[in-house]
């Protein structure tokens, strides 16, 4: 394991990331949105991972995962976690139905 792995595998909150990596960030956007964000590059991190031959360079990999981390975040710059549907709360598969309940204990208009 090369220095780049051993410092990446440190990293824990999305800032880290960010500094990390040298990108500039609104603290704002990422406080509302880290998990979608750290989700979203998860997977993007996980592609990536699938594409590199035994033995990339760490330079490749490190600019392939900072441009993951850019595709990442400026995602949620456009969009909402539930427009992206990253995890399973926002997910809505086919022939499922959404309920509301409601308090009291009878369905309104019975």
């Amino acid at each position: 394991m090369d220095d780049f792995d051993v410092s990446f595998r440190k990293l824990v909150d999305a800032e880290d990331y960010f500094r990390f990596f040298d990108i500039p960030f609104d603290s704002r956007i990422v406080s509302v949105n880290r998990l979608h964000i750290l989700g979203k590059f998860g997977r993007l991190c996980a592609e990536l991972e699938r594409t590199w031959p035994p033995g990339a360079p760490a330079e490749k990999r490190k600019k392939d995962l900072k441009e993951a981390l850019v595709k990442a975040y400026e995602t949620f710059l456009a969009s909402t976690p539930q427009e992206e549907r990253l995890f399973k709360v926002f997910q809505k598969g086919e022939g499922e139905v959404n309920v509301t309940f409601h308090s009291g204990g009878s369905a309104p208009g019975s």
